[in-house]
């Protein structure tokens, strides 16, 4: 029989009581498939010819008492941080695991990607009715794209706009049932698709010109 790649107690890590177990969780069950992710993937979005990625392992470095209730391994077009520029993420809350383009609050240029891609909200609107945005990275509720409609994504693209604290991201959640049965290949077939559907909206949000013509 195929073995899986996510197992339940990978999400289970989450359960742990306390900070210290909880990472002592983390760094050996689901860090090395992070690292493994990482590396793969960083390949796969700098092949894409905007930029060389680099992978990013949370490290939860400044908790010291509540312990992380999710974790990821985020990509950027940049050697140190990530949190200021738009970067993907692959990681796992307790319940589900997801994949996505983020734009967090750390970004200084939040106002003009809210507008370019208010400008071409409806490339979103394009997107496959199991993809979903949120506007906070903090909390694992999202909506799905194809719920939210056009004016749903403009009120949450103005938010980000004008709200200092106001977040966008964009992509899939997969439910920790659906995730625990996919083999390897199952899921790194998942991934690519979801990062091929969202290099577009990437190309937009970084203002590039070689794929799109702002409206």
């Amino acid at each position: 029989m195929t073995s899986t790649y996510w197992t339940a107690k990978d999400f289970d890590v989450f359960t742990i009581e306390g900070l210290e177990y909880r990472m002592e969780a983390l760094q050996q069950k689901i860090q090395p498939k992070f690292r493994e992710l990482g590396d793969h993937f960083s390949h796969h979005l700098s092949a894409h010819g905007k930029g060389e990625f680099f992978p990013h392992v949370a490290r939860h470095a400044r908790r010291t008492v509540n312990p992380p209730k999710d974790s990821w391994v985020a990509f950027a077009p940049a050697k140190r941080g990530y949190k200021a520029l738009p970067h993907f993420q692959i990681g796992l809350w307790g319940t589900h695991l997801f994949i996505v383009l983020a734009i967090i609050y750390e970004n200084p240029d939040k106002k003009g990607i809210a507008e370019r891609l208010k400008k071409n909200v409806d490339e979103l609107l394009l997107l496959p009715d199991d993809f979903i945005v949120s506007g906070d990275h903090m909390k694992p509720e999202a909506e799905a794209i194809c719920e939210t409609n056009k004016d749903g994504l403009e009120k949450i693209l103005e938010r980000l706009q004008t709200v200092k604290k106001a977040e966008f991201l964009v992509g899939r959640h997969l439910p920790k049932e659906q995730a625990v049965k996919m083999t390897e290949e199952e899921f790194y077939r998942y991934a690519d698709d979801t990062f091929n559907r969202l290099l577009p909206i990437y190309d937009i949000v970084i203002h590039s010109s070689d794929c799109y013509s702002l409206k």
